[in-house]
């Protein structure tokens, strides 16, 4: 599930995928000459959650027909309240292992404080708002998480 795009003012993608993230090649990916800021968020499976400990990893599943334009919809919300340069958003699906990352966001702008603000909008919507589940896995048993 991929969908790259051209915007008149954002070069903008978004994947779902089972693929490992690669945060160097994400930063690569915004990196340009109009761009000052890059802000880079990295959700990475931790062995704990509030009331539980000792997990060894994560499972996600998403909607595929919806997830992607859902993470698009945000994307082009973001675009349009800060001066975006490039935004690449990725949410990994399947088995995530401990310290991998799960979710990136890599926003480019010309200036610092946009580029934060914009990437903790979308990181925000993103477990707010698409369809994406978390199962934690421990040794004992599994469950199911609220919010992505």
């Amino acid at each position: 599930m991929e969908s790259p795009q051209q915007r008149e003012r954002a070069r903008c993608r978004v994947r779902v995928s089972a693929r490992p993230i690669d945060p160097r090649s994400l930063v690569s990916e915004v990196s340009g000459p109009p761009s000052g800021a890059i802000a880079l968020f990295l959700g990475t499976v931790r062995d704990h959650s509030p009331g539980r400990q000792g997990i060894t990893h994560l499972e996600y599943e998403a909607y595929e027909a919806h997830v992607v334009g859902r993470i698009e919809e945000i994307v082009e919300e973001a675009t349009a309240r800060w001066p975006i340069n490039a935004v690449v958003v990725e949410h990994r699906v399947g088995r995530v292992e401990l310290t991998e990352a799960s979710v990136a966001v890599a926003v480019a702008c010309a200036h610092r404080p946009e580029a934060f603000e914009a990437a903790r909008y979308l990181i925000d919507e993103l477990k707010a708002r698409a369809p994406i589940w978390k199962k934690e896995v421990w040794p004992e048993g599994e469950a199911w998480s609220p919010g992505s």
